[in-house]
């Protein structure tokens, strides 16, 4: 067990210390790598897409009271993840970029002072088109970020309308060239199956992406989420068939033009992965502060997942009086393995065989009856070595899936 200052353990609430220190039904041979995650919850306008945690802007952000409760959060969390390194940070929202340059560079402070970073650890954060500026970009790079995720989502500005954005064609395309100014990794967010996209314009928007030679490329089907407006209100979509010939321009495309296709939605230049999603689809262990994040944290014998208040208001009261975590519960042992494969199966390669065992703490024989019915139906590949999704399983990747569900 990694150890702890007794000092520590005595400041610690009762809860905290008995939830890390409490037996369990695991055994994990070693704890896994550990991410932070940090949400920032407020964006100009809500997108009728949009299912995230985010809640549209007033004229001015309780950016230093939310920085307070940040730094409370984090501070309470420490007992939890003592004397592990971190590999990766993303910051995420909302609009992250909404932030000025010195609440930025507060909050990198912040997470230093408190955490190790591993040495060139990955430190992303997500940017929209709308609130780039030259200047202020620069200070976040000076202040340690060293990759943007962008929301482009399109550069056909009628789609972009569509889907509620604050941004158009120019403004995609201006926001892209600022980042490349700064920084020399960078993601663009593209999405496709859009309100009344044709084929010609869904390869428009990935020639147009291409053009900048992006390090990294993330491309999603548009899905209509509950909770939504677009879900209340569903849009006349492309149908199935064009769709899938969509997806199939998109992965023949990024083939040809040098990318690895390592993920469901994602494509990376060799040696741009993106690390921190890697460490998500691999199982690893994530520390998430800030409105409504989301924590999976594993001991020796256990693993836990926690979710902060949602509000911004009541998530900064709670942070401050000590109570951050809204709900939290141990991750079963079927749940566990269910869990392992809804991450992993979405890569593209597969994973070692050996991953389940290091990263559930359980034998692979508990998912062995259903990785015998994958392999049957001609959705997986099981040697002694590794288990991976056939072309056939990445293409009916959630039947594949919800074969792991537990009973």
């Amino acid at each position: 067990m990694i150890p702890i200052r007794p000092e520590v353990l005595q400041a610690a609430p009762r809860r905290v210390v008995d939830n890390y220190l409490k037996p369990g039904i695991l055994n994990l041979p070693a704890l896994p790598p550990l991410s932070l995650y940090v949400h920032f919850p407020w964006c100009v306008r809500k997108c009728p897409y949009c299912d995230f945690n985010s809640h549209e802007a007033g004229s001015e952000l309780p950016e230093d009271a939310y920085l307070d409760a940040l730094r409370a959060d984090l501070e309470q969390s420490l007992p939890l993840v003592w004397g592990r390194r971190i590999v990766s940070v993303f910051i995420g929202g909302g609009t992250p970029s909404l932030m000025s340059a010195q609440g930025l560079d507060r909050l990198m402070s912040d997470i230093r002072s408190l955490l190790p970073l591993e040495a060139g650890a990955e430190i992303t954060m997500e940017a929209n088109p709308g609130t780039f500026e030259t200047e202020k970009f620069r200070s976040y790079a000076a202040s340690g970020i060293n990759r943007l995720s962008i929301g482009i989502q399109s550069f056909n500005t009628r789609h972009l309308q569509a889907l509620g954005r604050i941004h158009d064609g120019d403004d995609a395309r201006r926001a892209i060239e600022i980042a490349q100014q700064s920084f020399g990794n960078f993601n663009l967010d593209l999405m496709y199956a859009l309100p009344g996209q044709t084929m010609d314009e869904a390869a428009a928007d990935l020639e147009a992406a291409l053009a900048f030679a992006p390090p990294h490329l993330s491309l999603y089907h548009l899905t209509l989420e509950p909770n939504t407006v677009f879900a209340k209100y569903p849009p006349e979509l492309p149908d199935d068939d064009d769709s899938a010939a969509m997806q199939e321009l998109i992965a023949e495309r990024m083939r040809a033009a040098g990318y690895e296709h390592y993920e469901v939605s994602a494509f990376a230049r060799s040696g741009r992965r993106a690390r921190h999603n890697l460490n998500y689809w691999e199982f690893g262990d994530y520390l998430g502060i800030g409105a409504g994040a989301h924590s999976k944290l594993s001991f020796p014998h256990r693993a836990v997942r926690q979710a902060r208040y949602k509000q911004p208001a009541t998530y900064i009261e709670q942070a401050n009086a000590g109570n951050a975590i809204h709900e939290e519960h141990e991750i079963g042992r079927e749940e566990m393995g269910f869990e392992f494969m809804l991450n992993a199966l979405r890569l593209t390669e597969g994973f070692a065989s050996r991953l389940f065992m290091e990263r559930t703490g359980l034998p692979q024989q508990l998912i062995e009856p259903a990785l015998q019915q994958a392999e049957s139906k001609g959705l997986l590949e099981v040697d002694f070595k590794s288990i991976r999704p056939t072309k056939l399983g990445q293409r009916f990747l959630n039947d594949l899936q919800q074969m792991f569900l537990p009973d």
